[in-house]
């Protein structure tokens, strides 16, 4: 039975293990009110390391461990970004969700990316948080670097977190992380039609501004925000800022 992580003491809460096409996902929903939050993780997380953000949010939120993360069992054979937008939106259509608010964070904005691009309509808003992989940087030794450059600036709490859950994602990261640098997020950044919001950390070595930038002038309308002293790891710990802005976008008419 899955764990719940991020919902407070004594809020009712949903735990629900969902299987499609061989992969199967962990969602945690708890909440309630006029926006559903839907959170993807980075490569290497879980849901487990954003609450700090996800208990600043006003309304409902659906965190969810992808495959072979968290508490979520190995898939029987890797997935693609595409891949894992269309279990998401598998789940979505099971549990018969309105449109969400989609957070993604790292590698999260790019699955993030290919939900709103592929199923527009289970889709209202999208948050693009610490969004991967510059097109400028797509080999493991140059993330790997920026990752590690990031690390070392990083508050202990993400760093503690992030090693847990590097190490419970096992033996397979290599090649989850060479599925996130082949796939090509620009192709999907275009064909998003509804409201995008990217966030960068000033300080984050893998979300570079000139890739922001790039993104941006992808997406008509699209709006960034820059979150001054803080790194890769912005929605993870002293995410006041970050969620300030998220909840400001989800009101906005």
């Amino acid at each position: 039975m899955p764990t719940s992580y991020l919902a407070p003491k004594g809020t009712p809460v949903t735990l629900l293990e969902y299987e499609y096409g061989g992969a199967t996902l962990i969602a945690e929903t708890f909440g309630e009110g006029e926006h559903t939050f839907l959170l993807l993780h980075g490569i290497g997380m879980g849901r487990s390391v954003y609450l700090d953000v996800v208990r600043r949010l006003e309304g409902r939120v659906i965190a969810l461990d992808l495959p072979g993360f968290g508490e979520a069992p190995e898939p029987t054979r890797n997935l693609t970004m595409e891949r894992h937008a269309d279990l998401v939106a598998a789940y979505l259509r099971h549990t018969g969700e309105d449109p969400v608010i989609v957070i993604g964070h790292s590698m999260g904005s790019q699955i993030a990316a290919e939900l709103a691009a592929r199923h527009p309509s289970l889709v209202a808003k999208v948050i693009l948080a610490g969004p991967t992989v510059d097109k400028a940087a797509r080999n493991v030794a140059s993330q790997a670097r920026y990752l590690l450059i990031d690390l070392l600036g990083e508050r202990p709490l993400v760093i503690w977190r992030g090693a847990r859950e590097y190490l419970r994602g096992g033996p397979h990261l290599i090649r989850k992380i060479r599925a996130t640098i082949v796939h090509e997020p620009e192709d999907a950044f275009a064909r998003i039609d509804c409201p995008v919001l990217v966030l960068r950390g000033e300080d984050d070595p893998l979300a570079p501004m000139s890739w922001c930038q790039a993104i941006i002038d992808s997406i008509p309308g699209a709006d960034l925000a820059v979150i001054p002293d803080h790194g890769h790891g912005t929605l993870i710990t002293d995410s006041e800022p970050a969620a300030r802005l998220i909840q400001r976008f989800a009101d906005k008419r």
